[in-house]
Order: structure tokens, then C-alpha cells, then sequence
């Protein structure tokens, strides 16, 4: 468990439409087997150090006729940002994800410094 000080503590939020693969016929929509779409995501400032970051699809349009896999997750979080990642595999037919984060860590402080 991380424990950060309330005054330096961050948190950032925002949404991303991941792909609409349904309109130019993509892979997501017409293709089969493994499939990733990878999205990098930077934060408006960046934390002392990586964030813990939560995802979660906020819209989800698939097909009625096949299985509906999918994976959502956050990969390579930095202070910076880090890159929000959807797969599906099989048959699975996926006209268009959206997916929202929020990231919570603690920020920078100018007032905290060391002597080296």
C-alpha cells in the first residue's frame, strides 16, 4: 500500500476514444485472432513518481453475434503518462471502445529538496 501525503496527493482524469473501427471497416471490426490497440496517454503534469492508474471502458459497442472478449489495461505508467491498451482475440467483433482512467500519486513539490 502506497501512503501519500493529502497535500501532495494528484489526481487526473480524462477519457479516450480508443478506436471506431465499424466505419473504415478495421481491423478491431473485421479482423480475427489476436488484435491490440495501443493508446499513449500524458499527463497534464507529471507525478514525483508512477501513479497507480484505474481503467475502465465507458462505452462498449460489439457485435450480437460472436463472443465478446476483451482486455483492458494500463501498461508502461510513469510519472509522465502511460499507454492504455484494449485487445481482443477469436471472433470477437468490435465496432468501437471507449475507455476512461484516473491516475492518483504524489505530485511534484518545489518546496522538498535534498542536499547531495
Amino acid at each position: 500500500m502506497k501512503r501519500i501525503d493529502g497535500r501532495r496527493l494528484g489526481i487526473a482524469q480524462g477519457s479516450v476514444m480508443m478506436f471506431s473501427d465499424f466505419a473504415d471497416d478495421g481491423p478491431m471490426w473485421t479482423g480475427a485472432g489476436p488484435r491490440e490497440v495501443r493508446c499513449p496517454v500524458r499527463f497534464p503534469e507529471a507525478y514525483a513518481e508512477a501513479p497507480a492508474v484505474i481503467v475502465g471502458v465507458s462505452l462498449w459497442d460489439l457485435d450480437r453475434e460472436t463472443n465478446m472478449r476483451a482486455d483492458l489495461v494500463a501498461e508502461r505508467v510513469t510519472p509522465a503518462g502511460f499507454d492504455l491498451v484494449f485487445r481482443t482475440w477469436g471472433d470477437t467483433r468490435v465496432a468501437r471502445i471507449r475507455a476512461d482512467w484516473t491516475a492518483l500519486g504524489p505530485l511534484i513539490d518545489d518546496d522538498l529538496w535534498e542536499l547531495s
